[in-house]
């Protein structure tokens, strides 16, 4: 047993790798910063928090035009699968958009690109319904919100009966207070997230209106009185994004007459698209 411990020793002063050690992996030297350190938890580890290098570029998707042009600008196919695979497409990968794609002269891999990284359409809208009630009343004048909306040849509908919103408390609701140093008062805020259906891409029009009829199915069935309070938007809705949130708000005011009632004030619609 001696006669090995010197052995071994002797090997190594020679400079040579005694048998046992030449089954060992060596640990390579790689030049890791000394600085900051971070250390994360896999059990709590979120795919969608990966370090940057890892991460889409920020820049805007690519559409239809700008594939094409940058094709006829000279860039290679594999400069532009690159970009694509990058920046995603919100470009139309159905049959008619890459044809298109084709006789505009772009290169069957890019085509296979976007047909892979493409966002997928939009199928909805997503709205946020904001409803501010300012005052000490009760009920609504008009028992009925609605949001007319085409979608080609079909007018989408969606309808809030006011009444039951306000009778139901619900994680939404919060009071807002609006104090100025002339009056204190608080506002009511309540918010309902939803979608509609909306299949037909391009500009549209909205009318929001206020209603004492529980069952309108058109524009056309409001008074004269409900079409002129009510306010028409037009927005252009997009056939891929990779935000898609629509914001509709109402302001009810306590009524001068009546005043236990709230009465519509009118809306305010906005998109946003990315």
């Amino acid at each position: 047993m001696i006669a090995h411990a010197l052995l071994a020793v002797l090997t190594l002063s020679a400079g040579q790798t005694p048998p046992t050690a030449a089954r060992r992996t060596a640990v390579p030297t790689f030049p890791f910063p000394s600085g900051e350190v971070q250390t994360i938890n896999l059990i709590e580890w979120n795919a969608n928090q990966l370090p940057r290098i890892y991460e889409r570029s920020e820049q805007l998707p690519l559409v239809d035009e700008e594939v094409a042009k940058l094709s006829k600008a000279g860039f290679t196919p594999a400069q532009l699968v690159k970009m694509i695979e990058e920046r995603r497409c919100a470009c139309d990968a159905s049959a008619d958009g890459l044809i298109r794609l084709k006789q505009a002269g772009v290169h069957p891999d890019v085509l296979s690109a976007i047909s892979l990284h493409s966002l997928p359409p939009n199928r909805v809208l997503n709205l946020l319904v904001t409803l501010d009630f300012t005052g000490e009343s009760r009920s609504a004048r008009e028992a009925f919100l609605y949001f007319f909306v085409e979608d080609g040849d079909l007018t989408r509908v969606l309808t809030l009966n006011i009444p039951d919103v306000l009778a139901n408390r619900n994680a939404y609701d919060a009071m807002v207070d609006r104090s100025d140093l002339l009056r204190a008062r608080q506002v009511r805020r309540i918010q309902l997230p939803g979608s509609v259906p909306l299949k037909t891409y391009g500009p549209h029009r909205v009318l929001v209106a206020a209603s004492a009829k529980p069952t309108l199915t058109h524009p056309s069935q409001l008074t004269e009185q409900e079409r002129a309070k009510a306010q028409l938007y037009t927005f252009d809705y997009p056939r891929a994004s990779l935000q898609s949130l629509c914001r509709l708000t109402a302001g009810y005011r306590q009524d001068a007459v009546l005043a236990y009632k709230w009465r519509f004030e009118g809306s305010r619609f906005e998109c946003e698209w990315n």
